[in-house]
């Protein structure tokens, strides 16, 4: 029998909201088994609405992975990102909001305002493998479902993918029977040009830490097929000059490494080899201008 004829099959969309860093990448990554979603120790490291496909026999879920919500309007990247929240939200079935475990504050509550109250919303509680007493737990889901009616509260932990299908089947309740959306060999709709600006983008945070300000992108110039190899040109965008030379390191290190890594994630998942070229390049303010963020795909 295929997903076609079941009767009971169940598809939808799944929107993961929360504040910055409660692990909505990595717990998207997991729910998926690819790495798609890109995941940094820096806050706010998700900009755009990514679409990730899990299909089993009995369902599939389509995950959009949204930018953590922003409760300081910083600057026009920042405005967009939130609207990029917000239409999520009115696009999906069911929801599912991220907290970290015994971590709810002011913040979390003004995400939670933003919530739908016409369709099942989850409370997941992640990061439960940081917590040694159980306990504490239970107390503190209780505490966060005074504030809102939520149809399913499911502990897990993200990074070592436990009550993962505990969580899907919570989700799969409550998504409508319908058939497939996408293909079921699909793991999401975005396109490689856009992966590979995104886990170029993931390298540049992990492989300068702190030092390096949020405000940082990457274009791609040139996604080129030669047979089965893909030949890439990137760059980086970055707002100063102290940046760049950060950037490229000392005798152009920091940078190598940069784009080495990113060229064995990239072959890892197109399953081929790739041709990647990295440029640094300096454009004052692009985080403010309009202008070029809508180049770069925030409406």
């Amino acid at each position: 029998m295929t997903e076609q004829h079941n009767p009971d099959f169940r598809s939808g969309f799944i929107a993961i909201v929360g504040r910055p860093n409660v692990g909505k990448s990595t717990l998207l990554n997991h729910l998926i088994g690819q790495k798609i979603s890109i995941t940094s120790r820096k806050a706010q490291t998700t900009r755009h609405r990514i679409h990730g496909i899990f299909t089993d026999e009995h369902a599939q879920f389509v995950f959009v992975d949204t930018p953590g919500f922003q409760t300081k309007h910083l600057n026009a990247l920042n405005r967009g990102m939130n609207r990029v929240v917000t239409g999520s939200l009115r696009d999906v079935q069911v929801v599912m909001y991220v907290l970290e475990a015994l971590h709810y504050d002011e913040r979390d509550q003004e995400v939670l305002k933003l919530l739908p109250t016409d369709r099942p919303v989850l409370l997941v509680i992640n990061k439960i493998d940081e917590v040694a007493d159980k306990g504490k737990l239970f107390a503190f889901a209780e505490r966060v479902a005074l504030d809102f009616k939520f149809s399913d509260i499911v502990p897990v932990s993200a990074k070592l993918g436990s009550k993962l299908d505990e969580l899907r089947g919570a989700l799969r309740r409550h998504l409508p029977q319908g058939e497939l959306i996408y293909d079921k060999d699909d793991i999401t709709d975005r396109s490689e040009k856009f992966l590979a600006a995104e886990i170029l983008r993931e390298k540049v945070f992990r492989y300068t830490g702190d030092e390096l300000p949020y405000s940082t992108s990457v274009v791609i110039e040139q996604f080129k097929m030669e047979g089965k190899l893909r030949r890439i040109n990137a760059a980086i965008l970055v707002d100063r000059e102290a940046h760049k030379a950060m950037l490229i390191g000392k005798k152009g290190e920091k940078l190598k490494e940069i784009a080495t890594q990113a060229r064995l994630d990239m072959e890892k998942l197109f399953d081929g080899k790739v041709f990647l070229e990295v440029f640094v390049k300096l454009r004052s303010g692009w985080a403010d201008d309009e202008r070029v963020l809508r180049s770069l795909g925030y409406e």
